[in-house]
């Protein structure tokens, strides 16, 4: 049986989605609501206990706004019916990982609001949390984070925005109800690090640790003595950072393959071999990824996209080869029953198999026209049948960017129109399917919020990278993906919860990523278990 899906995108007060985000808490905490353990190693949180004095018993007022603005909003939930401010982050219907930065609340006034009433309630909580601030953005104090992601898990937080028009020290219009539903804190944790790459004052890959509040570079072209660095991937023990490497600092093509460590240090792996690094060296080596299954002593492979004979190939380089001649120091993967292309290639990660993008053009060794989404045995070097994947392989989309999840039960990817390029395309939209083949479901996180007047497509949804773990709550395994959009103008991060019962695929909005530099354009994300330096 093929799963279904669901994805449909809530409204700013949607009770069915509420109901659905309560049935969740109460199928994920089992079936005594008085007692919750995770399950997970977190230490049996214990979410229907309490009730916990997290929020304070007063409101926080903030600076600006005027002492008295409890009295002037009134009652909690009275004013008019419409026209208040519209939240756009978090977005109703989020599901955080328990380990997330501190929640920023972001909304877009409809009107001349100019001050505004943010409120948190939770049925665990003793106090409703309650804001009032003449700024369009408020960020969660960390201590009050920590307790409320230890302490409200897996149940419904209801936060809603009223706003104001303060003329004086009188109310000229409103107050106006705004947004209102339900967030959630998942007790699942979000693992790994995330290094993306950078255009933004020069090329350049920088990263960041889930919950970490500032980003930092993990490589800068001048580490690995070249002009241009672009597509990488880590090492399956985190400790290095491959990358394509350019000397030409106004294009990423053609490339050489680069790698170095990822904690700061920026060193190269002592087993690179002088035969290795003439490989390495080779131009239009694009996007290096690597296996678990072949990095180990005697074993270290790293696969990229290279032309032969003008068409691009999966081929195979030996980290620790003692020859550079083909078939010993390096080899094409052999794709038996695809006569196309290859572009995008990257490892499943619990048995020895590829995933890739089948297509008649290549650019860079990513870029597709008319792509399906395909898998080759590595079989020790050898490749074989390739085989499409099966609703991701049609005559009507550019399928191409693919990627396992953790697990290797699903797999995500990108998809346009065909014939449309996959190149920086507005249109793109990110897709999820079974491994295994099965109907795509678009995530609800493609779209942005309603009131930002950004709709998808349109907005440049794409590369999507899972995290490199997962968590298994209730029967449903709980999933994180990050992906890049220009919803906001210039390229930036988002990440999004996929929960999968391995009949049904529920996604969620997006979470914005505060953390990353707003101005710079991030594209092309990682996520693995990177060893970062703090």
């Amino acid at each position: 049986m093929l799963p279904h899906y669901s994805s449909t995108r809530p409204g700013y007060d949607d009770p069915m989605r509420a109901s659905w985000l309560l049935v969740l808490a109460v199928t994920a905490c089992g079936s005594h609501a008085g007692h919750h353990d995770a399950g997970n190693g977190d230490g049996g949180i214990d979410a229907f206990a309490g009730p916990f004095p997290d929020f304070p018993p007063g409101p926080i007022i903030d600076t600006g706004a005027p002492a008295d603005a409890p009295g002037l909003f009134g009652n909690p939930g009275s004013g008019a019916a419409t026209g208040g401010p519209c939240m756009v982050e978090p977005e109703i219907g989020t599901l955080f990982p328990r380990n997330w930065l501190r929640p920023r609340f972001s909304w877009v006034p409809m009107g001349g609001e100019n001050l505004f009433e943010l409120r948190l309630t939770a049925a665990n909580q003793i106090n409703p949390l309650v804001v009032y601030t003449t700024a369009t953005t408020w960020t969660m104090p960390a201590a009050l984070w920590t307790a409320l992601a230890q302490h409200t898990v897996d149940q419904p937080i209801t936060m809603s925005i009223r706003g104001a028009t303060l003329s004086g020290s009188t109310l000229a219009s409103g107050p106006e109800l705004g947004s209102k539903g339900p967030i959630t804190v998942s007790s699942a944790t979000a693992p790994g690090a995330i290094v993306y790459w950078t255009t933004s004052g020069g090329t350049g890959l920088r990263g960041f640790k889930i919950g970490d509040e500032t980003v930092q570079d993990v490589v800068r072209p001048a580490d690995a003595s070249t002009a241009c660095i672009g597509c990488h991937s880590s090492t399956p023990d985190g400790v290095f950072v491959g990358f394509s490497a350019s000397g030409v600092a106004t294009d990423g093509s053609p490339a050489t393959l680069g790698m170095l460590s990822a904690d700061g240090t920026k060193m190269t792996p002592s087993f690179i071999t002088p035969s290795a690094q003439s490989l390495m060296a080779r131009q239009q080596q694009e996007e290096p990824v690597f296996s678990k299954q072949h990095w180990m002593a005697g074993d270290h492979i790293a696969v990229t996209m290279f032309p032969i004979n003008n068409a691009t190939e999966i081929i195979w380089t030996d980290l620790e080869a003692a020859s550079t001649a083909q078939g010993t120091g390096w080899g094409v993967l052999a794709r038996t029953g695809d006569t196309r292309m290859a572009a995008s290639a990257a490892f499943a990660h619990t048995t020895d198999t590829l995933i890739y993008t089948s297509t008649p053009t290549v650019g860079s060794g990513v870029t597709s026209t008319s792509g399906d989404i395909r898998t080759v045995p590595f079989n020790s070097r050898a490749g074989g049948t390739s085989t499409p994947l099966a609703g991701a392989a049609t005559t009507a989309y550019n399928e191409y960017y693919p990627t396992f999840s953790p697990d290797d039960q699903l797999v995500a990817y990108n998809r346009v129109a065909d014939g449309a390029t996959s190149y920086n395309n507005a249109a793109a939209e990110v897709f999820v399917i079974p491994a295994a083949g099965g109907s795509p479901a678009r995530i609800a996180a493609n779209d942005p919020p309603a009131c930002s007047g950004k709709t998808s497509p349109g907005v440049t949804n794409s590369w999507p990278k899972w995290a490199p773990g997962s968590t298994v709550l209730a029967g449903k395994t709980v999933y994180w993906l990050t992906f890049s959009s220009t919803r906001t103008g210039n390229p930036q991060l988002y990440v999004t919860p996929i929960l999968s019962d391995g009949t049904t695929i529920s996604t969620f909005p997006a979470l914005y990523l505060w953390n990353q530099p707003a101005a710079e354009n991030n594209h092309t994300p990682a996520w693995d278990d990177f060893g970062i330096l703090q």
